[in-house]
C-alpha cells in the first residue's frame, strides 16, 4: 500500500492479474520515458514487495529486463502490476505452526518464451510442509532446442535448491523425509525422472 501512495495510485482500479494476457514488452516499442529513474524505482520497490509476494514474479522478472533503456508500455506495465497489488494487500507468505516436514517441489519452463532472445525461463517453487520456503523465475543462461530440455533444466535447478535447502535444514538440526516430491507438468520429463 506504501507503493501505490507514494506513486499516487490509491484509488485506482484493481485487476485480477500482474500483466495482461498477451502482453509482448520489448526493447524497442514505444516512446522512451521522460524519467526513466522513476521506472527504475518502481522496479526496485516491486522486488522488495516480491520478497512476500511469489505471485508477481513472473511479472516483476519480465519488466526488470526492461531498466538499461524503459519505455512507455513498460511503464504501464508496471502500473498494471500496482493495481493487481490493490486487489489484495493482505495476501503473503503464511508460516503455520504445525508442519509435516516434507519437502515438495514443483517446477516449469515456458519454452523460448522470450521474444527477444528466445531463451526460456524457468521456475520453480519450495515448500516445506504447507508454507511456501523458496521460489525463482530466471531466464535460461542458453537456448534450449527444445521444450523437454528447457524442463530437464528447470529440474536441474530445482533439484539444486533442493539439495541446498536439505543441507540447511540437516545443518539446523531438522529432519525431514529422504523422499522429496517432485512435481511437474511435463510428462516426458516426469515419466524420465523417476
Amino acid at each position: 500500500m506504501d507503493v501505490l501512495t507514494d506513486i499516487g495510485m490509491t484509488d485506482c482500479k484493481s485487476v485480477a492479474f500482474p500483466l495482461p494476457k498477451g502482453l509482448q514488452l520489448s526493447t524497442d516499442n514505444g516512446d522512451l520515458l521522460d524519467n526513466p529513474d522513476e521506472y527504475k524505482w518502481l522496479i526496485g520497490r516491486l522486488l522488495y514487495v516480491n520478497i512476500t509476494r511469489p505471485d508477481i514474479s513472473r511479472a516483476i522478472q519480465h519488466l526488470s529486463q526492461f531498466m538499461t533503456v524503459p519505455r512507455k508500455p513498460n511503464w504501464q506495465a508496471a502500473l498494471h502490476v500496482l493495481r493487481c497489488l490493490k486487489a489484495s494487500p493482505s495476501i503473503g507468505l503464511y508460516f503455520p505452526i504445525v508442519n509435516d516436514f516434507k519437502l515438495t517441489a514443483y517446477y516449469d519452463s515456458d519454452w523460448a518464451s522470450c521474444v527477444v532472445t528466445r531463451k526460456s525461463l524457468i521456475g520453480f517453487c519450495i515448500f516445506f510442509g504447507s508454507s511456501l520456503i523458496s521460489w525463482k523465475i530466471k531466464k535460461q543462461p542458453t537456448v534450449s532446442k527444445s521444450s523437454a530440455e528447457a524442463e530437464y533444466k528447470a529440474m536441474a535447478s530445482t533439484i539444486c535448491e533442493l539439495s541446498w535447502i536439505s543441507y540447511l535444514l540437516h545443518d539446523h538440526q531438522v529432519l525431514v523425509a529422504l523422499l522429496v516430491n517432485l512435481k511437474c507438468d511435463n510428462k516426458g520429463a516426469s515419466s524420465n525422472s523417476s
